[in-house]
């Protein structure tokens, strides 16, 4: 492989390995408004500490239940628990026991459903101990006490083979239809040698797309474009995708191999059945030969090269919280290189531009209740507030 180089045993190397392959569940609504557009970005952020002592967070995700909690992800298993910027000692949910962790495997992503406050239930999504370390998606039910997840309620829903130890995906983030969406990547190795990305017979390289409101076991499939849990394919690594609460666009940060990390772009409302292009692209350049046709593919909407330090793209969340300047601009990251950039269209046209060069190693993003952004340094185990001046 070239673009996830090492094992995270080794820290230097856990910080280019973790991105390509590590999950924080976006809020999916669209009961607020989107504002209209502003042709402006701000000149620079703010980052602030609000948490420390975290080990290789992987996820900030929050409960939509009121509770104004951010639970984060630890990757050797663990979610724990920030309130009113106090970090829990007890974890959440510890599913250590269950979890094979190291290089791109871990517990990977959470998220809760809309009618978590009542149904007490949510999501997971971790390598497992057998083989390699395949991928699971489970659930879990909440305790008696709010703070305090039962581990035995756990119900296992899907389990993927995965032929090698990298290129996990881990994102799950529950739409406005109210559907599971999970991010698979294409199985791992090196430039797809399966050709997971472009086949329709494999999970592999995918969003996948289903019903886990209804009481068919262990979900209802959907009406998806293929007749099975395929939503989008031709993706190599969607490490990190949300939807922007206040239109439901899904936003898709798809990690790259040599060159080239994308962003695609998927309108509320549409998107069924979209071919992001992997392996025959990698972002906006021919992989497999030159020349390439490009024909049906969805091409991205943001493309940035390695080099000066890039490597592994993180995908954040279109900012929807109380600050003016910010609204309505998707942010992301780079996990090697720490710069953050923001992302806006404006007139029908896409502008991207770097906003902050940060020393850390951008893991994941996160949203909390009222809008605003989190993102967390993997090497220090800290969670940030987003703000500007």
């Amino acid at each position: 492989m070239t673009s996830r180089r090492a094992s995270l045993s080794n820290t230097s190397a856990a910080l280019c390995a973790i991105a390509v392959s590590l999950c924080s569940a976006a809020c999916a609504g669209t009961s607020e408004a989107a504002a209209p557009p502003r042709t402006a970005f701000p000149a620079k952020l703010v980052l602030t500490a609000v948490a420390k002592g975290l080990k290789q967070p992987t996820a900030i995700v929050n409960a939509r239940d009121g509770s104004k909690r951010l639970f984060i992800l630890e990757q050797q298993g663990k979610i724990r628990i920030i309130r009113n910027g106090t970090l829990a000692p007890a974890p959440f949910l510890d599913i250590t026991s269950l979890v094979k962790s190291g290089g791109e495997r871990g517990l990977l992503g959470v998220a809760f459903p809309p009618d978590f406050a009542s149904s007490k239930t949510f999501y997971v999504d971790y390598t497992n101990k057998s083989g390699i370390g395949n991928t699971v998606i489970a659930s879990f039910k909440a305790g008696n006490h709010p703070d305090a997840a039962d581990p035995a309620s756990r119900k296992e829903l899907l389990t993927i083979v995965q032929p090698y130890a990298n290129h996990n995906g881990g994102q799950l983030a529950f739409g406005p239809d109210g559907l599971l969406y999970i991010g698979m990547g294409d199985g791992g190795s090196g430039g797809d040698p399966h050709g997971n990305g472009q086949r329709l017979d494999t999970l592999l390289g995918k969003i996948l797309r289903i019903d886990v409101r209804s009481d068919a076991a262990p979900y209802r499939l959907p009406k998806n474009p293929f007749g099975n849990e395929i939503w989008a394919y031709g993706l190599r690594n969607p490490w990190r995708f949300s939807f922007d609460r206040g239109t439901g666009d899904l936003y898709i940060a798809d990690v790259g191999q040599d060159e080239v990390e994308e962003i695609d772009f998927q309108p509320a409302g549409s998107g069924a059945g979209a071919n992001y292009g992997w392996n025959v692209m990698e972002g906006d350049r021919c992989f497999k030969k030159p020349g390439c046709t490009k024909s049906g593919l969805t091409l991205p909407v943001a493309v940035y090269r390695h080099g000066e330090g890039n490597c592994s793209v993180t995908g954040g969340y279109v900012y929807r919280g109380k600050i003016e300047q910010l609204r309505g601009i998707y942010l992301y990251g780079d996990f090697c290189s720490g710069r953050i950039w923001g992302l806006r269209r404006v007139g029908g046209k896409w502008q991207s531009r770097l906003l902050l060069d940060t020393p850390y190693a951008i893991s994941t993003f996160g949203e909390d209740e009222d809008g605003e952004l989190y993102l967390a340094d993997y090497g220090s185990g800290t969670i940030y507030r987003i703000g500007a001046p």
